[in-house]
């Protein structure tokens, strides 16, 4: 019983990375980008850096968000029978 919480919170850890990375990577290519961008041209506007990485995550979102919903709801499905067994 002792094991639970803590197996759970390891999967929920690792899931969140997992689920997180690819997201978190494209922001950093973008942001890379528009980095090199504003160094080149000089524009330091912060409507330049801003709007790139917002568009960035929301398709990011929006390409992988039945992927994260999967993984997510056969997580917290995978948690409440685990739980319910103990």
């Amino acid at each position: 019983m002792g094991e639970l919480p803590g197996a759970l919170t390891r999967e929920g850890f690792l899931l969140l990375a997992t689920t997180c990375g690819p997201i978190i990577g494209a922001l950093l290519l973008i942001g890379l980008a528009v980095g090199v961008f504003q160094a080149a041209t000089q524009i330091n506007d912060p409507a330049v850096g801003f709007l790139p990485r917002f568009a960035a995550a929301i398709l990011a979102v929006w390409l992988l968000g039945g992927w994260l919903m999967e993984r997510y709801s056969a997580f917290f499905a995978n948690a409440l029978h685990r739980m319910s067994a103990h």
